[in-house]
């Protein structure tokens, strides 16, 4: 049988508890009983309370890539299979409590990543990243000014930012045709290498026959500098593409070689670059060597040839010995970091002097110009830094080379982790394969 006390206090008087004989001490029930909230009541307290378990510990054991979690509650987290991000709440209060832990000791292998859902965590406002077996992490809310703080993290340290991955595409301004600088019989001039080609994406080769490079890791929070290599101009190289930051290797791309010009009594060799230009003159002369990993050299002319092609990202320069049709500019190579696949990096094509015009290299590279007067080489494609093509031979006034085309920096990073920060007027493409792919055809950058 059940009995009913209705009272709206319970508290002592005169040291004499109504309930409990010891002063001050209030008691409801005995050791061994259940004392029972029935449902719809509210347990209100405007003191302090203790004894209470404030964190629920969860029964099911967390495997999926993303969880939203709840203040007053305990986590298994099982990175075995992959990692974990895990978004804390969008409204959090004063004291909110959350308890993260390993449950397979495999934080190290795949890592936590707490997205901290536009608040602060330790003061700062990046996603921080735990990535040490058998870490349990105990965040307690403090606030707006120093949002989350691990109340216990094993050293209560401020751990890693967090980390995720960039695949890169980074392209130097290709070198500028040769000229034939004036005079009836002269040969054309040699075409432009090809600016320098390093990739990461998909485990596609990099320029020179080089393999995929490995991809950076990007830090939330840094900015990373884009610089697209101008072409050059008739006689001139090209100009360096990069990629930096504060905390990763840079990525340089070495510009593309100028082709060697003809002019009286002149031998005049193509200049070295990411990849080399043909080599020009009345004699005997050499192409400019491509860097490693970046492209390949320009072709050599002997025997009072016609111009021979720029060095292209895949292949060297076509040389010419003892012939009257321009060489033709070495071949690009081929991405799919923008979905599609598109061929970039060819030489420059060489001027001839009585036969047809040297060919661009496939990627950009611009063809010789044709015998007589007024016939410059053609420009490389703009964007893909593709070599300029050599001027045209046989020509009194004189024929210059064609520009290098300017450079290319593409990134491509998972969807989930682009932050929407650019400068520069990048083109921006989502969802190619899960990644955003940023198309940097002018100078910029890109915040994490």
């Amino acid at each position: 049988m059940s009995s009913i006390i209705k009272v709206n206090t319970v508290q002592d008087q005169d040291g004499n508890n109504i309930i409990n004989e010891n002063a001050n001490t209030i008691t409801i029930g005995a050791s061994g009983d259940t004392i029972s909230i029935p449902a719809g009541a509210t347990l209100a307290n405007s003191g302090t309370a203790t004894g209470f378990a404030s964190i629920a510990w969860q029964s099911s054991i967390v495997t999926a890539a993303t969880i939203t979690v709840e203040s007053g509650k305990g986590y298994w987290l099982d990175t075995s299979s992959n990692a974990i991000t895990v978004t804390l709440p969008a409204s959090p209060v004063v004291g909110d409590q959350i308890i993260l832990t390993d449950y397979a000791r495999n934080w190290g292998t795949n890592s936590v990543t707490l997205n901290i859902n536009s608040k602060k965590f330790q003061g700062g406002t990046t996603n921080p990243e735990y990535d040490t077996n058998g870490q349990s992490v105990d965040i307690v809310y403090s606030g707006t000014t120093k949002g989350w703080i691990p109340n216990s993290d094993d050293d209560v340290s401020d751990e890693t930012i967090a980390r995720y991955s960039a695949d890169f595409l980074v392209i130097a301004g290709g070198g500028g045709g040769g000229s034939n600088n004036g005079g009836t019989g002269f040969i054309g001039g040699g075409a432009g290498g090809a600016g320098g080609y390093r990739a990461s994406f998909n485990s596609e080769a990099s320029g020179g026959g080089g393999s995929s490079e490995t991809a950076l890791s990007f830090v939330q929070g840094t900015a990373y500098t884009v610089t697209i290599g101008d072409g050059g101009a008739s006689e001139n190289s090209g100009n360096n593409s990069s990629l930096t930051g504060s905390n990763i290797t840079d990525i340089t791309s070495i510009a593309g070689g100028k082709g060697g010009s003809v002019g009286n009594n002149q031998s005049n060799a193509g200049a070295a670059g990411g990849s080399g230009g043909g080599g020009g003159g009345n004699q005997n002369s050499a192409g400019g060597a491509g860097t490693t990993n970046q492209g390949f050299a320009g072709g050599n002319m002997t025997n009072n040839s016609a111009g021979p092609g720029g060095g292209g990202a895949a292949a060297l320069g076509t040389s010419i010995s003892g012939g009257v049709n321009g060489g033709a500019g070495g071949a690009g190579v081929a991405s799919t970091i923008t979905g599609s696949s598109v061929t970039r990096g060819g030489g420059g094509g060489g001027g001839p002097y009585n036969g047809s015009v040297g060919a661009g290299g496939s990627g950009g590279g611009g063809a010789g110009g044709a015998t007589g007067n007024g016939n410059p080489g053609v420009a490389g494609t703009a964007n893909t830094g593709g070599g300029g093509g050599g001027g045209g031979g046989n020509a009194s006034n004189g024929n210059a080379g064609g520009a290098g085309g300017k450079g290319v920096v593409i990134i491509s990073i998972p969807d989930a982790n682009y932050s929407g920060t650019t400068s520069g007027s990048p083109t921006v493409t989502t969802g190619v394969s899960g990644k955003t792919v940023l198309t940097f055809n002018a100078s910029g950058s890109y915040t994490a």
